[in-house]
C-alpha cells in the first residue's frame, strides 16, 4: 500500500483537531506513519502531509531532509496551520505558496471552484458553502500557484483580502508537487465525506498527477 507521512509537530498555535485529522487521513486508503519527531527518510513516503503544524518546527538537518525530497520529486499537502510554519525560511514560504496572516471567527462562507477539472475538486459544483476558520494570507499566491478555491468575502465578516481571496491551491516546487488547503481547522471538518474527498484528491495529484 502507498505509504504516507502525517508530520504534526507545533511550536505555536496547536489545533485540537490534529488527533481526529490524522484518523481521517489514514482511513484515505493509504498506509500512513504518524510523526512529530525528526524528519527522516522522506523517500519512503510518496507524499508528507503539514497537518496544522505552527512556529518553527524544523532544524537544520529537517530542512534538509524536506528540501532533497522535494527535489527529488516528491509531494507535500499542506493542511489549514501549515501556514503558519517556518516563517523566516523562504524556501518554506514558497512550498506553502503564501504565509498564514489572520482570520476573523468561525464561521460559513462561500467559496468560488475555480477549477473543476482537478482531482480535489471535481466533486464540487460551481460554489461550496463551507464553514471553517477562513485564513487571509500576508500575500496573494496567485499568479504564482494554481488556484482551485477561492472565497467570496462578501459571504462572510472580517475578511481583508478583497475580490481575490484564494483558500486552496497547488503547484510544482523546487521539483516536486505543492497542495495547501486553508480549510481543516474545527474537528467536525474531517468527518465530512465532502472535505475528505477535497484532501483525497489532493494527495491523488500529488502522487499520481
Amino acid at each position: 500500500m502507498t505509504r504516507l507521512l502525517v508530520y504534526s509537530k507545533t511550536a505555536g498555535y496547536r489545533h485540537d483537531s490534529i488527533p481526529v485529522g490524522v484518523t481521517a487521513v489514514a482511513g484515505l486508503g493509504y498506509d500512513i506513519e504518524h510523526t512529530e519527531g525528526a524528519l527522516s527518510g522522506l523517500g519512503r513516503y510518496a507524499a508528507v502531509v503539514f497537518l496544522s503544524t505552527s512556529g518553527n518546527v524544523l532544524d537544520a538537518a529537517d530542512k534538509d531532509e524536506l528540501t532533497g525530497y522535494l527535489a527529488a520529486g516528491g509531494g507535500w499537502l499542506g493542511i489549514h496551520a501549515a501556514s503558519t510554519t517556518e516563517y523566516d525560511w523562504p524556501w518554506f514560504g514558497g512550498l506553502a505558496g503564501a504565509r498564514f496572516d489572520q482570520h476573523p471567527r468561525i464561521q460559513t462562507a462561500t467559496m468560488t471552484v475555480e477549477r473543476r477539472d482537478h482531482p480535489a475538486t471535481e466533486h464540487l459544483g460551481a460554489t461550496w458553502t463551507w464553514r471553517d476558520e477562513w485564513y487571509a494570507f500576508r500575500s496573494n499566491p496567485r499568479p504564482g500557484v494554481e488556484v482551485l478555491l477561492s472565497v467570496d468575502e462578501s459571504s462572510y465578516e472580517g475578511g481583508t483580502m478583497g475580490a481575490d481571496h484564494p483558500i486552496a491551491w497547488c503547484h510544482e516546487y523546487a521539483g516536486g508537487r505543492a497542495f495547501y488547503t486553508a480549510l481543516g481547522h474545527p474537528d467536525e471538518a474531517f468527518a465530512e465525506p465532502v472535505f475528505l474527498r477535497h484532501l483525497r484528491g489532493a494527495l491523488h495529484w500529488l502522487i499520481k498527477g
